[in-house]
């Protein structure tokens, strides 16, 4: 069996085919454990003949038990049943005494192994040998109450469980420990492996920030090529702009060079639908050249937020390395990468008077956020690698929703929202449990339109100082409602408080405190009070018990919403 497949099966047993495969496999065990035991009958031992049926006087002992009650505590319930039933009606058929019991037994075996092995896939982990060896003990004890009283000899059945009880306890005990081990070992070393594979991207993540920050011109793309073909260690690595190639690196750079126009039928296609493509053939791959090495590839948009501009691509040469790894992989990194192009062009674009502000605001999210997210998610990955790709993609919608803001005086409040959740997802990883954040947003206002970084800058701004060095009970409201005809948006901590003696400057100029500047506030008071008036300037509340935020919104028409950005632009 391939062994990527059986590794894929126990890392997704939720999944329907890997459920369906873990019942074959393990059916298929069980059923061999039948017809490779040791008959047992009132005068003698003897193996069991291959395919042979059993008569009346005797019974076959094996490591059935084993390989159902495996089968429930790696797959689950409905893994353990499906291999119990299958096994049990074959043990049926073999015959002997008191087949039914058997058939009776495995069910039980299996639902009751399935039982141990849903509450560890709900934990997502799997029970350790120890424990595997007290569950098998447990299964051959339901067996061996099966035989006692299920009988049709009581005596008979008596006499063998006599015989039969410690040597199948010892053995199947055993087995499961060594079964979960493998298990076990397999598992960590695929974890291990993740985990170097996150560092490589995160280090290339770093290391190219630069390059597609620039923009894609052929020298910079050609340094990012090398870089990703050294690290991802695919055969080939290609990016290109929209009509030719910008640079390629590895096998088949003989008729792939850079300057000319677009070789394959698969770049053209991934332009036009702006989707990640795969190739599973040189056909598919769409290389006119006949003696192309290339035979599979993973061909990927890059975009600048609102086009596309190009595309990066990876080669094999064997179709078989192109596993469902690569894909996720590959697809996270273009993400990240085309957000590195989007911030390259707007810290090029020159913006207007009235965009001054909206710029400092953006200012806010700087490289030191940026690496000590990367360094958080350098330390998570050694012990929950599946987390460490989650962070790295809500860092990569965190800059994106960014970008998005800095084009638009006005968003919806679900951009706000899913910005602001990647935020804070990236904060808990940061500082596990030190926030509790709860949102009252009705979802018939998720369309409503307010001004871009509001609900970011007021969410940071109570984080980094509402709570000053506590570490428990820090609590946090988000909330926006319907006041009249306009809405009242609010941040509610229950830190410390504001001194008086700030409060009355807040939002009105530089504060100059342990904590901060006010920057933040004032630009935000500043623009809130630019696009609605007055009544819409920042209004702060607090006391010793917290501190809240809020400021009034209007409801705007897309035809308003227009005509604000249009005075901003």
């Amino acid at each position: 069996m391939n062994n990527d497949y059986l590794k894929h099966m126990l890392l997704n047993r939720r999944q329907t085919k890997s459920v369906i495969g873990l019942s074959l496999i393990f059916s298929a065990f069980a059923i061999l454990s039948n017809i490779t035991g040791v008959l047992i009958s009132f005068d003698q031992l003897s193996f069991y003949p291959l395919f042979g049926q059993l008569t009346d006087e005797v019974v076959i002992a094996n490591t059935r038990v084993l390989s159902i009650g495996v089968s429930g505590i790696v797959g689950g319930p409905l893994v353990g049943t499906m291999v119990g039933v299958l096994s049990g009606i074959f043990r049926y058929f073999q015959g002997g005494t008191d087949p039914h019991i058997y058939l009776i037994s495995s069910i039980l075996i299996g639902s009751i192994g399935g039982a141990f092995g849903h509450a560890s896939i709900k934990k997502q982990t799997y029970l350790t040998p120890f424990q595997g060896a007290g569950v098998a003990v447990l299964l051959e004890t339901v067996q061996m109450a099966c035989i006692y009283f299920l009988s049709s000899n009581r005596a008979m059945g008596a006499n063998l469980v006599q015989v039969i009880m410690f040597p199948m306890m010892l053995v199947n005990s055993v087995g499961m420990s060594i079964f979960l081990s493998i298990i076990l070992n397999t598992i960590r070393h695929e974890e291990g492996l993740r985990a170097i594979q996150t560092q490589d991207v995160l280090q290339l993540t770093k290391e190219t920030l630069p390059l597609f920050g620039s923009g894609l011109n052929p020298e910079n793309a050609q340094k990012a090529a090398e870089l990703i073909h050294k690290t991802m260690k695919v055969s080939a690595v290609s990016i290109t702009n929209r009509e030719d190639i910008l640079a390629f690196t590895g096998a088949g750079s003989d008729h792939h060079r850079v300057g000319s126009d677009l070789v394959t039928d698969l770049s053209r296609q991934a332009i036009t639908e702006g989707e990640m493509l795969v190739a599973h053939t040189r056909a598919e791959i769409g290389c006119h050249c006949e003696t192309c090495p290339l035979e599979g590839a993973i061909v990927l948009p890059l975009n600048d937020g609102n086009d596309i501009v190009g595309t990066l691509k990876y080669y094999f040469t064997d179709d078989n390395q192109l596993t469902e790894v690569e894909q996720k992989w590959a697809e996270g990194l273009s993400e990240i990468f085309s957000t590195q192009i989007q911030l390259g062009k707007v810290d090029s674009q020159k913006h207007l008077l009235k965009q001054a502000e909206l710029r400092t605001l953006q200012g806010q999210v700087n490289p030191h956020f940026f690496f000590n997210t990367i360094n958080t998610i350098s330390a998570v990955m050694r012990f929950d690698p599946d987390k460490a790709r989650r962070l790295l993609i809500k860092l990569s919608q965190y800059f994106r929703a960014n970008l998005t803001g800095n084009r638009q005086t006005l968003v919806q409040v679900t951009n706000e929202l899913e910005q602001v959740r990647a935020y804070l997802e990236i904060e808990e990883a940061r500082f596990p449990d030190k926030f509790e954040i709860s949102f009252d947003i009705s979802e018939t206002l998720h369309h409503v339109l307010i001004p871009s970084f509001l609900m970011q800058v007021l969410v940071e701004n109570a984080i980094h100082h509402a709570f000053k060095e506590r570490e428990t009970d820090n609590k946090i409201h988000i909330a926006l409602k319907p006041q009249g005809e306009d809405l009242i948006f609010s941040v509610e901590d229950n830190g410390y408080g504001i001194p008086e003696s700030i409060i009355e400057k807040l939002g009105k100029e530089v504060v100059e405190s342990a904590e901060g500047t006010g920057t933040a506030l004032e630009n935000l008071n500043k623009r809130l009070v630019g696009i609605y008036g007055k009544k819409s300037e920042l209004q702060i509340e607090s006391s010793s018990d917290g501190t809240k935020v809020s400021a009034l919104i209007p409801y705007l028409s897309e035809e308003e919403k227009m005509n604000h950005e249009n005075s901003f632009s």
